[in-house]
């Protein structure tokens, strides 16, 4: 468990504020300035301590913090210790009064004998009269008042706990078997020594009794208080010493051992004799229960106040859990996935708000979206624009769901979801047979359900969890960078250079391979037969890394990254290796996804055997889920609305072939291409993909025009479908000309510095990205037709 959850799940829920903020300086670590982490990792302690003592930059800017949180925890303490103490002394002085008054009740508990028979008649136990009438002879407890003005704690007479339950609870204990009996409650207060002198703590009169049962709860009370401000000295010491550690990785730095000891253990909480002196406070506390409660049995005394702080305990973590749980739930944790199509948006502001007598209609750019996209819907409906009937509806469904994808109106994966249901309903879906009847609904939807789940997605979900297990062991960070950005220059042409080369390299990454992207798979899926990964491989390696080069050296032209603004030049550190091992589990988890990746490289040669490559992706969700190295958080973590967005896209891609919409379009389209060459074919087609696919998703592009290009392809000479189908998935990843052409730029677009300002603006895209998206087109249409012919 992290240490920062460990921190939430043990903290004492009123003190959260007072504890150390690990993950504020956790952050702040990071933003130290590069410039002034130490050039010696390798110091020695000697020269370490001496750097710490006279101040590099980096402790200059975080020993402050560190020294606010010190004060802060130790100002803290001392108040509470203080509380405390005199809550105990003043409990000891109530005893020894108590003691000397002896058997004789109080005025006040004799007062209210005559309310007794008010009591009875409204059903309520005596006994708990009694308690109501002996709890206002005592006067509330001080700290607890204390803390009820100012820390907003719950007061003592509403928060204490019920005595009879609480006695009920403590006389409850379990048999081997598990079945629980009572004990009675002469167990609860200690063996009464009937030899000897009655006292008020060893009576067995219903004042006496109820006597103890409220020194019981003063004294169960304050101890939970003594023994959480050990736990809280604790957890803060824990926690200055993890940042420390973590501040010495990040920054190479030695500054743990000479801080810990010259300042955190100098303070009052982390003294020696301040720990002894808390824990003396306890033994007091256990002792005088014991007097008041068990008849000066120490052993049953200790026993119940921990059973009782176990209780506190389990209470407080329970409510803490549910909260922690409650935001994972409502996607409010910092750790959260933002999802294709489902991360968590602020409400868009109206453009135009109209009042109504019902309340006032906010209209927004995605409401004006969704009622073009309806009003075409419903007017290709009624207009006959392609032949035959169920094209036509086919049709309208297309460019429907086409502006919603392209406008976001809707999330993704909803329209996704709405593609079948338009698809049976409207029965567009017609039979394969020579008559090509139209299926009806029952029989519809069988079909789409059939084809939507197919090799494909699982494909996906074998690639979502090997990258699950890659990076919770933690592969993927063996070569761990840390943040650069926040110790550039202001104004640094390295910034936007860096981050929209990141968001350049990872369009051109996603042609790699079979699994890099949901339009390779589409377009894996079309080809018949399938292309193998090393054929895959063969073309697609070369082709994005000859992109990638060329379009390092056009960032690298158009940014000068290395100089500041004023000419100087940029010196970025080298990064520590990692010296952390490989472990059995990451061994593991390499070994199955090195086997998979080899088993789907192979899979033509091996398809009478295991199928598809859909097969071959059960084997690292069975080896990782089976063996625990995942579990079923990060199954559901898994981005689920990339799979519906993909299965809606299939079903779309069915609908279009077997409406007879894709025959029509192909006819359309070959009379236009009527006369030219397979390769003049490729250049056009790659025009269209990389001009459709800048405007909408990647993804949405591959689904909408890999069925063209295939039927295209099928009718050219020579049947060049796949090719064609191949060209257009490559060419799909290649459309970055703007803020919105593909996930990868809209993340680097929302990208911002420390004070809140974007790094790129929509120039930097159009002025760098519209060249990177010809380059990659030009070499798909170039190098990667010539692999193609060449590989065959």
């Amino acid at each position: 468990m992290k240490f920062s959850h460990s921190l939430k799940f043990n903290a004492v829920a009123e003190w959260w504020d007072e504890y150390i903020a690990y993950s504020a300086l956790k952050k702040k670590i990071y933003e130290v300035p590069q410039s002034s982490y130490s050039d010696h990792p390798a110091d020695t302690h000697e020269e370490s301590r001496l750097m710490a003592g006279n101040g590099s930059s980096a402790n200059d800017q975080f020993i402050p913090l560190l020294d606010r949180e010190l004060n802060k925890i130790t100002s803290f303490y001392i108040v509470q210790a203080k509380e405390i103490e005199s809550e105990l002394e003043e409990v000891k002085q109530l005893v020894d009064e108590k003691e000397a008054q002896g058997l004789r009740p109080t005025p006040e508990y004799l007062d209210d004998d005559g309310d007794d028979d008010d009591d009875d008649d409204d059903g309520s136990p005596s006994r708990a009269s009694r308690s109501r009438k002996t709890s206002v002879s005592e006067p509330p407890s001080p700290i607890a008042t204390r803390r009820d003005h100012s820390r907003g704690r719950r007061s003592s007479t509403s928060s204490n706990y019920d005595l009879e339950a609480s006695m009920h609870s403590n006389a409850m204990s379990e048999t081997t078997n598990g079945t629980r009996i009572t004990r009675p409650l002469s167990r609860i207060f200690g063996r009464r020594n009937s030899f000897g002198p009655e006292t008020i703590w060893t009576s067995k009169s219903d004042y006496a009794t109820d006597t103890r049962m409220i020194f019981k709860r003063r004294i169960t009370t304050l101890y939970i208080s003594a023994t959480s401000l050990k736990s809280y000295v604790e957890l803060n010491y824990s926690g200055f010493r993890k940042i420390l550690k973590k501040y010495d990785k990040v920054t190479f730095n030695e500054l743990k051992d000479n801080y810990m000891h010259n300042s955190v253990e100098k303070h009052a909480p982390f003294l020696q004799e301040s720990k002894d002196r808390l824990n003396q406070i306890i033994a007091q506390i256990i002792a005088l229960y014991a007097r008041c409660v068990t008849a000066n049995d120490l052993s049953t005394a200790a026993k119940q106040l921990r059973i009782h702080q176990r209780e506190h305990i389990v209470w407080e973590r329970d409510t803490v859990w549910r909260q922690m749980i409650g935001q994972e739930r409502r996607g409010e944790s910092d750790g959260q996935i933002k999802a294709l199509g489902g991360s968590v948006e602020g409400a868009e502001n109206p453009i135009l708000a109209v009042p109504t007598p019902v309340g006032r209609i906010k209209i927004t750019n995605k409401g004006i979206s969704l009622l073009i996209a309806l009003a075409t819907f419903i007017l290709l409906l009624n207009l006959d624009l392609v032949k035959g009937e169920e094209a036509n509806r086919c049709f309208a469904i297309l460019c429907f769901s086409t502006i919603l994808w392209a406008t976001e109106a809707i999330p993704l994966f909803v329209t996704s979801m709405l593609v079948p249901l338009l698809v049976v309903c409207l029965r567009v879906v017609r039979s394969d047979d020579p008559f090509h009847d139209r299926l009806s609904p029952h029989e519809a939807t069988k079909y789409i359900f059939s084809i939507m789940f197919s090799p494909t997605i699982m494909l996906l979900i074998g690639g979502f969890t090997i990258a699950s297990a890659l990076s919770k062991t933690n592969i993927d960070r063996i070569l761990i960078t840390r943040p650069i950005l926040v110790n550039l220059p202001p104004g640094s042409r390295f910034a936007p250079c860096v981050i929209l080369g990141i968001a350049l390299a990872a369009n051109i990454g996603g042609q790699s391979s079979p699994i890099s992207s949901p339009q390779n798979l589409i377009a894996l899926q079309a080809m018949e037969p399938p292309l193998d990964w090393l054929g895959w491989f063969a073309v697609a390696l070369p082709v994005s890394g000859l992109s990638i080069v060329l379009i390092w050296l056009l960032l690298l032209a158009s940014y000068n990254p290395s100089r500041t603004l004023d000419g100087e030049e940029i010196i970025i550190k080298p990064v520590r290796a990692s010296k952390d091992r490989f472990t059995a589990k990451q061994y593991f988890v390499s070994f199955v996804c090195i086997g998979t990746i080899a088993l789907w490289c192979f899979e033509h040669a091996l398809e009478d055997v295991i199928g598809d490559m859909g097969i071959i992706a059960i084997i690292p969700v069975l080896a990782f889920f089976g063996t625990g190295v995942l579990k079923k958080a990060d199954f559901d973590q898994f981005l689920w609305t990339v799979v519906f967005l993909a299965m809606g896209g299939i079903a779309l891609g069915k609908a279009v072939t077997t409406s007879g919409l894709l025959e029509t379009m192909d006819i359309v389209i070959r009379d236009m291409v009527t006369g030219l060459s397979t390769y003049a074919v490729v250049l056009s087609l790659s025009a269209v993909v990389v001009v459709v696919s800048t405007f909408i998703s990647h993804t949405i592009a591959a689904v909408l025009l890999v069925p063209i290009a295939k039927e295209v392809g099928a009718n050219l000479p020579g049947s060049p479908a796949r090719l064609l189908i191949f060209v257009t998935g490559l060419v799909a990843s290649a459309g970055m000309a703007l803020p919105v052409s593909g996930f990868p730029n809209q993340t680097a677009a929302s990208q911002e510095d420390e004070i809140g300002q974007l790094y790129l603006s929509t120039a930097d895209f159009i002025y760098n990205g519209v060249p990177a998206s010809l380059i990659s087109t030009v070499v798909v249409a170039t190098v990667g037709y010539s692999l193609m012919k060449f590989t065959g």
